[in-house]
């Protein structure tokens, strides 16, 4: 097991008892750690500490829960693994900007506006225009996908990034939730995408991606997890791809990508460089080709 196939089993230990008392020691044990190690090693995989990170999912399920649920907010606290309403409100407010009695009034209200405008569109309206700021929807079948933005299905944060299938669709059909940009910036280092994804109903193939061409549009780097594919019905857990950026390089483009029908959601991302300890997870570069031409007679 690598070690981020460990940190993957931890946050999946992790995301089924959020509910639950969960003291460092236990959670490295079940990734096969030391306290010490496993926090050192968490903290360089997704750029937190466990404690960090057990608290901003606590809160980010509080949030839902404050809208979906008519709770009093010191049995939500509690519940959420707070010892008291005092220490809630105050990780919430830093977290949200709003106490959390004030953030339940507010949003309720949002959410049943929004819900009521977002009725009325049609498919096409949301089709021809991107709800995403700097994504956008592509692949062999876009029209049968739509992107949007989730407020209820989220890792952290108030929202996140979700593409769908529409019913039915074509044998072999793609689409992805995509952004490109310039790698001017980035040229010559290795870069890592990371970040989170939850899927329902993936029947086909489901991965983030991460391309990297010249000038001409020539691949040079290239990975969408095809041989670490994700499936299926499958909660929260941590991702990432890992690229080299050549100094030819012009285009870097990135994403989610589904196969077939289902699902995907997508939060919590990270694009940062890595030193060159780090492994990259691309496709294996073509086999060398020999100097000029051999055993042009079969005798060898």
């Amino acid at each position: 097991m690598t070690q981020h196939q460990s940190i993957q089993k931890a946050i999946a230990y992790m995301e089924a008892r959020l509910h639950e008392p969960l003291p460092l020691e236990r959670i490295a044990a079940e990734a096969g750690f030391s306290a010490y190690h496993f926090h050192r090693l968490f903290r360089e995989h997704t750029g937190r500490n466990v404690g960090e990170y057990l608290r901003m999912r606590r809160l980010a399920l509080a949030s839902r829960r404050l809208l979906e649920e008519e709770r009093g907010i010191l049995d939500l606290a509690l519940s959420c693994g707070f010892e008291s309403q005092e220490a809630f409100t105050r990780a919430f407010k830093r977290l949200y900007g709003l106490p959390p009695g004030r953030y339940r009034r507010l949003f309720l209200h949002h959410q049943s506006a929004r819900e009521r405008m977002e009725s009325t569109m049609s498919t096409n309206e949301a089709l021809s225009s991107s709800p995403l700021k700097g994504w956008f929807l592509s692949g062999s079948h876009p029209h049968q996908y739509r992107i949007s933005l989730d407020r209820s299905t989220i890792h952290q944060g108030s929202s996140s990034g979700q593409l769908e299938s529409l019913g039915e669709t074509d044998p072999g059909g793609f689409a992805t939730l995509m952004q490109q940009f310039r790698a001017d910036t980035f040229r010559g280092k290795r870069m890592r995408l990371s970040g989170f994804v939850r899927t329902r109903g993936a029947s086909g193939f489901c991965g983030l991606w991460m391309r990297v061409d010249n000038a001409a549009e020539d691949v040079l780097q290239f990975d969408n997890m095809n041989d670490r594919p994700l499936a299926g019905d499958l909660d929260w857990n941590h991702y990432s791809i890992v690229l080299d950026v050549p100094e030819e390089s012009a285009v870097i483009s990135l994403g989610v990508l589904l196969y077939g029908p289902g699902r995907v959601w997508l939060d919590s991302l990270r694009f940062e460089e890595v030193d060159a300890s780090v492994p990259t997870t691309g496709q294996p570069p073509a086999p060398e080709l020999p100097a000029g031409p051999v055993n042009l007679h079969f005798e060898d």
